[in-house]
């Protein structure tokens, strides 16, 4: 390999076609992958103004949040709270007068988490409550088309729960340990609303969710989006305001008597 002030040898006709015609391809593959690159950093940096093509999402509070490229200032949790209580869970697959939403969900996981450690710090509740955050612009979708979407959908995701967690004073990735109880409480309550809300038998609800577990809550009665979101935004609050443990003036949840 030559350095930056080697001089190129004179090469003799017809000599080294072959080496020669292999460079040249390898740098029109570099021009070209670089090429590609470029096109997708501009079709993630894409202005407001564009119509054909966007990543951003408007909201409510007028804030545009770009869903590739998240920044925590541009996150509120007047939209998450708005959001998720408009977003079904089970694909609105539930019985009731309202569909049961991701908002009353998050709820009832933080509640569970919380009963399960009454000595929770308020952070580790609000990541709880937060868990499923980022499906105030996503949309809840079922696991097994998550499987399906793959590893693009989840970068997404995990994205928009870093600037989530930024934004509310969260470390931007939670510990394995406390994810691990969250996921707890997440499959508590996936299994009490599969039993009590989307049709499953508990042997049904078992087998397909794989869960192992006795704890249950219930009954589960699904809010309106005006009660979910109200609910969501009061816990949130107290989590945020109380500088103690989560379980500070605890919120009774509607429908979700242990």
């Amino acid at each position: 390999m030559r350095g930056c002030g080697a001089t190129r040898q004179p090469r003799r006709p017809g000599a080294g076609t072959e080496t020669s015609t292999v460079e040249t391809l390898h740098v029109f593959s570099t021009i070209a992958n670089a090429f590609r690159a470029l096109q997708l950093d501009m079709g993630r940096s894409m202005t407001a103004g564009s119509t054909t093509q966007r990543a951003w999402q408007r909201m409510l509070s007028g804030r545009r949040l770009n869903l590739l490229d998240p920044s925590p200032l541009d996150v509120e949790i007047e939209d998450i709270a708005h959001g998720l209580a408009r977003v079904a869970r089970w694909n609105g697959q539930t019985i009731g007068d309202f569909a049961f939403s991701v908002a009353q969900h998050s709820l009832i996981v933080e509640e569970i988490f919380r009963a399960a450690k009454s000595d929770a710090p308020a952070a580790d509740c609000l990541a709880a409550l937060l868990h499923d955050a980022p499906e105030y612009v996503i949309g809840d979708i079922i696991s097994p088309f998550k499987g399906a979407i793959g590893a693009d959908y989840k970068a997404v995701e995990s994205g928009l729960q870093a600037a989530i967690h930024i934004r509310f004073g969260l470390p931007p990735v939670a510990p394995k340990a406390l994810k691990e109880r969250i996921k707890v409480a997440d499959r508590i309550a996936a299994y009490s609303e599969a039993v009590e809300l989307a049709g499953f038998t508990t042997a049904e609800a078992r087998r397909v969710l794989g869960y192992r577990r006795r704890e249950k809550v219930g009954p589960l009665t699904a809010l309106s989006p005006n009660d979910a979101k109200k609910a969501f935004l009061e816990r949130f609050a107290i989590l945020t305001g109380s500088g103690g443990t989560g379980s500070s003036n605890p919120a009774q949840l509607p429908g979700s008597k242990r």
